[in-house]
């Protein structure tokens, strides 16, 4: 079979990209679907591609290496309740024809080598799409329930990604998972700083999982899933490296300057409101355990790894840089504050003290870890947040809590003191809400994954988290 399609193929192809386009923007922006998007800071190699089969045709391939930009581990998935339809019988139906689920009014994947009414190990497809943009693939690995794509030259992206399907707790599952860097530095910029490629993509996905439940003569069960874990092309590779974010030297420098600041405020002092102060507190249920101490890999130890590796911050708003060697009570952090996409603030704080310890509260015992930081001089902000986890021993009731006092820094660069004060204090509660949602998102997400079996992408957080240690009989406080 021709590697490539007739003129005659490709201009009714592109014939319905016009139109196809408009009427894929409007869907986009009257989307009902419900969607859920998490994003964690990942690391490799648990978030690396996983390693070719032996024997596999390389030639033509475009590798995560050979991509620009940062790493991107994605997992899509969608529950179906109620199908006819076999985890077989649905990769049998999309082996046979991959175009049956593609949105096709903006994106079609035609095969280009192998029978059309099979999919076998070698087989090669484009996903074409409007403009230049088309999108080459081999298999390179089939099964009954899944098979997986790799990434030719000229592809938008270098990587690869995997379709399967599985029965779990009664219902259809299935998922698209992807290892993947942009294609080449313009890729990367569409993709990673302008975000119409995340976005058009994200579309792209969604769509085809509402069209795997059609297949599946089934329905939607919960919201899709999008899941990612991100490694910034900055990140140290090495998984041994003591430096957690960014690690290109500039991101080192300042990380090595924050020895020298003191804290921007008396951390002795009164910070109520009658001083100046806000004062903020933020509270977020979490799924419950049975009463007693915490279960082991449950809600509070998962939402206490997520604290301890700083996955409480959307990455696409914030970034820390730290040493992972360094103990949690003490240690310097570069934050990386990023405003409206483009802007880029570097700003530093220090972890003032982490606590593990069973406190009574109106008679009752709750278990509470928690950690908290101060600003230094030079941020736009001064004051002290507290992130913690608590669990109440007689109900085992689990909860997320996040306490602040913050202000106007004093001193510090002018320009960002007045940004602080035309536009901090609604970003900053904003903040302080979104966290509160991440941690619960997931601790959620976390838990149905390890429960299925599944790690999420990428395993486990960045494998910095400490286990929590037995406390026994600790003393009480209050």
């Amino acid at each position: 079979m021709p590697r490539r399609q007739s003129r005659a193929q490709r201009l009714r192809t592109a014939a319905r990209w016009p139109a196809g386009v408009a009427l894929t923007a409007w869907r986009y922006l009257w989307r009902l679907t419900p969607v859920e998007r998490w994003e964690w800071s990942g690391s490799l190699p648990q978030d690396g591609p996983p390693e070719l089969p032996d024997g596999t045709e390389k030639a033509d391939l475009q590798a995560a290496d050979d991509g620009a930009g940062p790493l991107m581990h994605r997992l899509y998935r969608v529950r179906i309740r109620e199908s006819s339809q076999s985890p077989e019988d649905i990769m049998r139906a999309l082996s046979a024809d991959l175009d049956c689920v593609a949105p096709s009014e903006f994106a079609s994947f035609q095969k280009l080598e192998g029978d059309e009414d099979e999919m076998r190990v070698g087989d090669e497809y484009v996903v074409r799409m409007p403009g230049p943009w088309d999108g080459p693939v081999r298999v390179v690995h089939r099964t009954p329930t899944s098979f997986r794509l790799a990434t030719l030259d000229g592809h938008l992206e270098a990587g690869q990604i995997e379709f399967r399907a599985a029965n779990r707790d009664g219902s259809l599952e299935f998922t698209i998972e992807s290892w993947a860097r942009s294609g080449d530095r313009l890729s990367d910029l569409m993709y990673t700083h302008l975000r119409l490629s995340k976005e058009v993509q994200l579309h792209m996905w969604t769509s085809v999982l509402e069209r795997v439940v059609d297949l599946a003569r089934g329905r939607r069960h919960g919201p899709i899933a999008i899941l990612t874990r991100r490694v910034d092309a900055e990140a140290a590779p090495d998984p041994d490296s003591p430096l957690s974010g960014p690690s290109d030297p500039r991101s080192r420098r300042r990380l090595e300057g924050l020895a020298k600041r003191e804290l921007n405020f008396d951390p002795e002092g009164e910070h109520s409101r009658e001083d100046g102060w806000h004062v903020d507190e933020v509270t977020r249920d979490l799924p419950g355990e049975p009463s007693g101490a915490p279960v082991e890999g449950g809600s509070w130890q998962t939402a206490r790894r997520l604290m301890t590796d700083y996955q409480v911050a959307d990455p696409d708003l914030v970034r820390a840089t730290y040493r992972r060697d360094a103990p949690l009570t003490g240690r310097d952090m570069v934050l990386q504050i990023r405003f409206a996409g483009i802007a880029r603030f570097h700003v530093g704080v220090r972890i003032g003290s982490d606590y593990d310890e069973v406190r009574t509260i109106d008679g009752r015992q709750v278990r509470v870890f928690g950690w908290d930081y101060g600003t230094l001089q030079g941020h736009f902000e001064a004051g002290r947040l507290h992130y913690e986890v608590w669990k109440w021993l007689d109900t085992g009731a689990v909860e997320f809590r996040l306490r602040a006092y913050s202000r106007m820094a004093s001193s510090g660069p002018l320009l960002l003191r007045l940004g602080y004060r035309l536009l901090g204090r609604s970003r900053q509660l904003a903040f302080y809400r979104q966290a509160a949602r991440r941690v619960a998102g997931l601790t959620v997400t976390q838990l149905e994954l390890e429960r299925e079996g599944g790690a999420p992408p990428g395993g486990s957080t960045n494998g910095t988290a400490r286990a929590p240690e037995p406390i026994g009989q600790a003393q009480p406080s209050t």
